[in-house]
């Protein structure tokens, strides 16, 4: 009678074993040659930008190029100091970084744990809509709209300025930390919420102390991506930062970051040449300080995961 019940369950197990699963393996495949291509397109772009920029870092030494302060492509020796450049793209990064981080994440807290479900879907669906605004579209919007108040406010000559572009990226940086940082606020379980609740916490206690520190990791993708769209945008920067080679000392200097330089370098320089070489530098640059704002996301997120660990 054991046997009688036993054998249908082990023939079961045996044929489930060896059933081929073409599906989930094809599917793992796949996902696997994705990983692959995402790093192989990685480091093909390294391996450009180190080629063609790594020969302007030989003529002209690091700590010049880096700290250097006259950016002159066309002179005899040409001259290539990339920190006006550097520091404009400090001051707009910051800029943006200031303004979208807590109106950002303000308004995922708002959508995720106080709205009615209605609100959170109109209010979410028109910040994301900024998402899908063409950079030079949002250009020309700081162009028409924004740099003639900036003008005034401050009493200046011109309003294109490293602020006027810092206001604009924080724009275009909003809906991606908005959407993230809701999306992680809203995946915190429900059952941390209710047992604060039991405890006699109020809403914001529970918000401050339970939902924001469990959604810390997706709140700081958010923001590493809000910092890394402000540092890569170019359009926008190009057309309302002011393009003033000189090194920016003020927010409401015009100035020109890092991308602008390239954008607006590129198309005089020869195929090759030095200038061309510079671009590359300062695109390798670029890539550096991306890397690096992604170190620090990975320690944070490090940092946080121990203090879970221990509590």
């Amino acid at each position: 009678m054991a046997f009688f019940n036993s054998s249908p369950a082990t023939g079961a197990g045996s044929s489930l074993k060896g059933r081929p699963r073409w599906g989930e393996r094809i599917i793992e495949k796949v996902i696997f040659l994705n990983g692959v291509l995402a790093i192989i397109v990685l480091l093909g772009v390294l391996f450009i930008l180190l080629r063609q920029g790594l020969p302007a870092l030989v003529e002209t030494p690091i700590h010049e190029f880096l700290f250097g302060t006259r950016w002159y492509p066309v002179s005899e020796p040409p001259t290539f100091g990339i920190s006006s450049f550097f520091v404009a793209t400090l001051w707009v990064a910051g800029i943006s970084t200031l303004l979208a981080v807590p109106v950002g994440v303000g308004a995922a807290i708002y959508l995720a744990e106080v709205a009615p479900k209605k609100v959170a879907d109109v209010v979410k669906s028109l910040v994301e809509l900024l998402s899908g605004f063409p950079s030079v579209v949002m250009g020309f919007i700081g162009l028409v709209l924004l740099s003639p108040w900036v003008r005034e406010l401050f009493n200046l000559n011109t309003g294109l300025t490293g602020l006027t572009a810092g206001i604009m990226l924080s724009m275009m940086s909003l809906p991606i930390i908005v959407s993230v940082s809701e999306d992680a606020l809203r995946a915190v379980p429900d059952e941390f919420k209710q047992a604060a609740y039991g405890l006699g916490s109020t809403r914001w206690e529970v918000i401050w102390h339970v939902s924001v520190p469990s959604a810390l990791s997706g709140i700081s993708a958010a923001v590493m991506l809000g910092v890394s769209r402000a540092i890569g945008e170019t359009m926008t920067v190009l057309m309302v930062a002011g393009g003033a080679l000189a090194m920016p000392v003020s927010p409401v200097d015009p100035m020109t970051p890092m991308t602008a330089a390239i954008a607006s370098g590129i198309g005089n320089a020869v195929q090759g040449g030095p200038q061309y070489q510079a671009l590359f530098a300062i695109g390798l640059i670029l890539f550096v300080m991306t890397l690096f704002v992604n170190l620090i996301a990975a320690r944070v997120l490090e940092v946080q995961k121990r203090k879970f660990a221990r509590e």
